[in-house]
């Protein structure tokens, strides 16, 4: 049974009260109409408890907004949501996907993720294409999803806020992945709940990378705010040749900065008896957190990036399939996905809002009890990083 304006309410009690569920909760479909963001279908959640967030159709149903009883959790960069038609994957040497990039939760892959890389084409068996020139973080961020359905399901007196859409990434010659996505919140509740399926449509014999780049803002982002997770290691910094310069350590972050060059780890990460990992980032001065539940065995790597400049203040959370080394070295250590025709990957998430001290308290001693994160600022780095198994 939901639980709605401090008390538990039944289906019968909720629709005596109002002619139309949307009064409380509900998804609604819509479009933007000015700007960068004008033509984008978008589905807005709002599960009555507070919690509110938006669905962008035509940017792989990722998450764009999100906010709790009317305070900010995702980033706003000054990219803005832009409509997928004004994208240009090849443009500026493979970083104009950084132009499209903003949000709660980016999408990257769905053959590539990280920095750009010619990849070998000789698995698609034609002369011309030699080459797959591969952008930052792959291409499936910008591809306009299928929307399959949404809505509001109820089973007896518990109600599901759910949508549904297919992302097809193909070409002549080369791949054809579908990324299928459903997401899901109950009513009254303050998880979102996200399941993809990566299947292969294709008959290539075709690689397979994937990550999520989800991005807390401000004011849960703001000096003070710490990063919780169960960090077995501290594995790489992509600023080890001056670590402690810009004074910016992995684990309590400052108020946005002047000239700030972006920092990112990557943390070997231990999973609970599940083999779910939690990771957060929460603001004590707020009472306010967010909270990201992965499977190491779907995504065994982890990083975490700290873009704290000012005017594009954000610390990311991204889970991945493989190390921050990039393709090139996935390929030679053998563990790149390869996916046949009708091989299907999946990935299963939970983002969770912490919304009081309790809530954080809890999460907090829920990390600790998988792993204990150093108590440093600036932990050595181990370099170590582990074979990941069981890749075809």
């Amino acid at each position: 049974m939901p639980r709605l304006y401090n008390k538990d309410i039944s289906r019968a009690e909720l629709e005596a009260a109002s002619g139309a569920l949307q009064h409380a909760a509900g998804v609604r479909l819509m479009t933007l109409g000015d700007g960068l963001e004008r033509g984008v279908r978008m589905l807005e959640f709002r599960t009555g408890s507070g919690l509110r967030f938006s669905v962008l159709i035509d940017r792989a149903m990722d998450i764009a907004d999100c906010d709790y009883r009317g305070v900010a959790i995702g980033w706003h960069s000054p990219a803005g949501f832009r409509n997928p038609g004004l994208h240009d994957y090849e443009g500026e040497g493979g970083l104009g996907w950084l132009r499209s990039f903003s949000g709660l939760m980016v999408t990257c892959g769905l053959d590539h993720i990280l920095f750009m890389y010619d990849a070998p084409a000789d698995n698609y068996f034609y002369g011309p294409r030699r080459k797959v020139s591969q952008s930052i973080h792959g291409r499936v961020g910008t591809i306009p999803a299928r929307l399959t359905g949404y809505g509001e399901s109820w089973d007896g007196d518990q109600c599901v806020l759910w949508a549904e859409g297919v992302v097809s990434q193909g070409t002549v010659f080369g791949e054809h992945l579908e990324l299928h996505r459903r997401i899901e919140v109950d009513l009254g509740g303050n998880d979102i709940r996200l399941t993809d399926r990566v299947v292969n449509r294709g008959f290539y014999r075709t690689p397979h990378m994937f990550c999520y780049h989800i991005n807390v803002g401000h004011p849960v982002l703001e000096a003070g705010a710490r990063y919780l997770a169960p960090i077995a290691d501290v594995v790489w910094a992509a600023h080890e040749g001056s670590y402690q310069a810009q004074g910016v350590g992995y684990r309590r972050l400052p108020g946005p900065r002047m000239d700030f060059r972006e920092q990112v780890w990557q943390h070997e990460l231990a999973a609970d008896s599940k083999g779910e990992v939690p990771v957060a980032l929460v603001n004590d001065r707020l009472g306010l957190g967010f909270m990201v539940t992965t499977r190491k065995d779907q995504f065994p790597c982890q990083y975490e990036w700290q873009n704290l400049q000012s005017g594009q203040y954000a610390l990311g959370i991204e889970p991945s399939t493989n190390h921050v080394l990039g393709q090139g070295e996935a390929r030679a250590r053998g563990e790149l996905i390869w996916l046949n025709h009708g091989d299907t990957r999946r990935y299963d998430t939970v983002f969770s809002v912490l919304t009081d001290a309790d809530a954080i308290a809890a999460a907090e001693a829920r990390i600790r009890g998988v792993a204990t994160q150093p108590d440093m600022d600036y932990p050595p780095l181990s370099g170590v990083f582990r074979p990941i198994g069981g890749r075809q």
